[in-house]
């Protein structure tokens, strides 16, 4: 069984873990980015619940988001976090299939992912419309599995479930045996990248990450 969304019963679960690394690991890789790219438009690959999308444009007043999830209670919760906040009319969040985009060609200067490509059916497809959507001289940058767990502070994330979610944990560690993470290693990455239309890419790689920087050449 391979599924590929989280779950609309473990949404909240994981909403109030990504919560807690905004400042942690969602503000780093936003300030990465804002740093490479000053104005556009960026495409945010299984978004979840919005906070790096939203922490993109709180850094850069120039950059606009796009964020899609699979999963619809997700894109809600983005949806819910980003009106909370005045910076609402640079995001947007809808549910898709990064395997299926509805964007045309050429529509973003640069796609981004954090945590999702270990958890693809068809992750070689997902990088074929990555460079489809993406602008001539636009980029790909993709961090997975995303230190996002390890940054998390179990027991504050754990004080902050209610009695319902704590249930719900205890189903979703059952969940998570039946579909454990299937993090790349750096090897495995340059294959499914000399699979895809990308050429030109770097990958870095530690004990927790790796980090996929692709790029779409100026004339195709």
């Amino acid at each position: 069984m391979w599924i590929e969304r989280i779950p609309a019963p473990f949404a909240s679960l994981y909403e109030k873990a990504a919560k807690l690394v905004v400042g942690s690991y969602y503000a780093g890789v936003a300030r990465d980015i804002a740093g490479f790219l000053k104005t556009g438009l960026i495409l945010d690959l299984g978004t979840g619940p919005g906070y790096l999308p939203i922490e993109i444009v709180r850094i850069c007043p120039s950059i606009r988001v796009v964020g899609i999830d699979l999963s619809r209670r997700l894109i809600k919760m983005a949806q819910a976090n980003a009106l909370k906040t005045e910076l609402h009319d640079r995001v947007h969040f809808e549910v898709g299939n990064a395997a299926r985009l509805r964007f045309q060609d050429n529509a973003y200067d640069m796609v981004i992912s954090t945590g999702m490509l270990h958890g693809l059916k068809n992750p070689v497809q997902v990088l074929k419309e990555s460079y489809r959507v993406l602008k001539p001289g636009g980029e790909a940058w993709i961090y997975d599995p995303a230190k996002v767990t390890s940054q998390v502070d179990m027991k504050s994330w754990k004080a902050s479930l209610t009695l319902t979610e704590e249930l719900m944990n205890v189903v979703f560690a059952l969940f998570a045996r039946l579909n454990p993470p299937r993090p790349y290693n750096k090897a495995q990455a340059a294959a499914m990248i000399a699979a895809s239309p990308f050429k030109e890419y770097e990958l870095e790689e530690d004990k927790e990450e790796i980090k996929i920087k692709l790029k779409k050449p100026r004339q195709d």
